[in-house]
């Protein structure tokens, strides 16, 4: 006999909404999270073909132009880390409206900086509302599907969030053909400006006021302080943020690899990143297929293992045969293709679990995933540049954490988090 949570569970996806505002469709709602999920890592890596312009404009080093790429990334965090509790209180439409007026805002303010402090401060403030996007989007598709639908759609925005810093620094190139880095940010605000009247028309309040939060922010953040205690939920975070931590690495370490130590030119190195980038893309493609039918902690720990694997290959190349361009590109494409099924998997297990508190839960997971991702990029260049030993070992360690989280806390066996389990407990705050 079937369940009447598991009848719930695989029952056709709706846009719950507010009264009075209409909905045009699932797909367009879904289209139009997707795009939020790119403008923060289109923000993160879209200016980094003007770095050496940078430089001589702003009169800044460049350890001062790199630090406004940290601030961006400490933005995103604290962004999530706030908004998306805050958004279980008081609804999603205020806050995503009001951060993506807020990136756009920044995103001028970035454009006409008079120096370095003034970028530096801008993109930290970039970030914080970039971070509404990102963190919403998650909520948002939590608050309006459910069973079978939310792995799908899960997975899509993996795939952006894949394909996004691959298209970022051949836009932000395209720009500077025909301008200066400021023009960078100037399209960055077009883009989210014209967001901005797209949310507005598209996407309604999916958290009417009888399923929000009660007792205020303090509630919200005791919300938050109930999922930690969760194991398996904090499993699910911690494999999604040490993937992340290897897929920075990845992204930090590979221009390096390809053009330092074998020789590619820029064009030649981004065809590389596109082509590894599209096993990211396929692994999510297929992960959205099967979530139909394989348990989503059977995917995810494949996922873990392909990734695993790919760096473990990596290490003992560079060890034994050297650096190998064939050698390097295989096994990379194995860690990117392994990626895209930690991140689907785990974000759509996690936001399950997490289902009574979906904002706290996206929060937890966005900014533990960009803090840790943010801690790894820069220790592929702290542990030196003669060999692509640091990335892969730097790559296998995370994978390797990834993996014992799983095991130990998340316990794929019990699947945790699949449609025909329950959720978290509501958080209860008086």
């Amino acid at each position: 006999m079937v369940s009447a949570a598991t009848q719930r569970s695989e029952a056709p996806a709706t846009v719950p909404h507010s009264p009075g505002t209409p909905v045009k469709s699932a797909a367009s709602l879904v289209a139009v999270l997707a795009v939020l999920t790119a403008t923060g890592p289109l923000a993160i890596d879209m200016y980094v073909p003007g770095f050496p312009e940078m430089q001589e404009s702003l009169h800044a080093g460049s350890s001062a132009i790199q630090l406004t790429m940290t601030a961006i990334l400490v933005g995103l965090v604290v962004g999530q880390l706030i908004i998306g509790p805050v958004s279980d209180s008081i609804g999603r439409r205020r806050l995503l409206i009001g951060g993506v007026l807020g990136y756009t805002a920044m995103s001028l303010v970035c454009a006409i900086a008079p120096n370095i402090g003034v970028l530096t401060a801008g993109r930290f403030l970039q970030g914080v509302a970039g971070a509404a996007g990102m963190v919403l989007a998650r909520a948002i598709l939590t608050d309006c599907f459910q069973g079978r639908d939310l792995p799908r759609y899960f997975a899509l925005l993996s795939q952006i969030l894949g394909a996004a810093p691959v298209v970022a620094p051949i836009v932000g190139g395209a720009v500077l053909a025909v301008s200066t880095w400021r023009m960078v940010f100037v399209v960055l605000a077009v883009i989210s400006g014209a967001l901005a009247v797209v949310v507005t028309v598209r996407v309604p309040e999916t958290l009417p006021p009888e399923r929000r939060h009660k007792g205020g922010l303090s509630g919200t953040f005791r919300s938050m302080g109930r999922l930690t205690g969760h194991r398996a939920f904090i499993g699910y975070v911690l494999v999604l943020s040490f993937g992340s931590a290897a897929l920075f690495a990845y992204v930090s370490g590979s221009a390096f690899v390809f053009e330092s130590l074998h020789g590619f030119s820029s064009t030649s190195f981004s065809m590389v990143f596109a082509v590894n980038a599209v096993g990211m893309l396929a692994a999510g493609a297929v992960f959205g297929k099967l979530a139909h039918r394989v348990p989503l902690n059977t995917l995810l720990t494949a996922g873990v293992g392909v990734a695993a694997a790919g760096a473990l290959a990596q290490v003992l190349l560079v060890a034994t045969a050297g650096e190998t361009v064939v050698g390097s590109w295989i096994s990379l494409f194995v860690v990117t293709s392994g990626i895209g099924m930690i991140f689907p998997a785990s974000m759509s297990l996690g936001q399950t679990l997490g289902r009574s508190a979906p904002g706290a839960a996206s929060a937890l997971m966005g900014g533990v995933q960009f803090l840790l991702g943010a801690v790894a990029s820069p220790l592929v260049g702290l542990f030196g540049e003669s060999s692509s030993m640091p990335m892969a070992v730097i790559m296998l360690v995370s994978l390797a954490l990834s993996g014992a989280a799983l095991l130990v806390l998340s316990r794929p066996w019990l699947r945790h988090g699949e449609a025909d389990r329950h959720s978290v407990p509501a958080p209860t705050a008086h």
